[in-house]
């Protein structure tokens, strides 16, 4: 999978499937949340993306999630390149939306 931080490409919504979900949980995203997602990511056939304002991370890579910094409160949009990985999407706005069971 690709690693890529920095700034979301403008095409990138036109091809992939996406949905944006809000940090629930006191301590936002933080390392046990982020790897939740990572380990959800890394099933997938492409590559999974979590977005914030303007900027992106590989949802695979713990990392490279920390960077977006996201407190409570913070609108994340998940953004998948292969529309055939749908169910990790979900599987992942599920755990944000449940505050990763914090």
């Amino acid at each position: 999978m690709k690693t890529r931080i920095g700034r979301l490409p403008a095409a990138m919504h036109k091809n992939g499937v996406s949905q944006t979900v809000l940090i629930k949980n006191e301590l936002g995203l933080h390392a046990r949340s982020a790897a939740i997602i990572a380990k959800i990511a890394q099933r997938a056939t492409a590559s999974v993306w979590i977005v914030k304002g303007n900027k992106m991370a590989n949802a695979a890579s713990i990392i490279d999630l920390l960077t977006l910094e996201c407190p409570k409160g913070t609108r994340i949009t998940i953004t998948l390149d292969q529309p055939s990985d749908h169910p990790l999407l979900q599987e992942i706005a599920a755990q944000v939306e449940a505050g990763f069971g914090e």
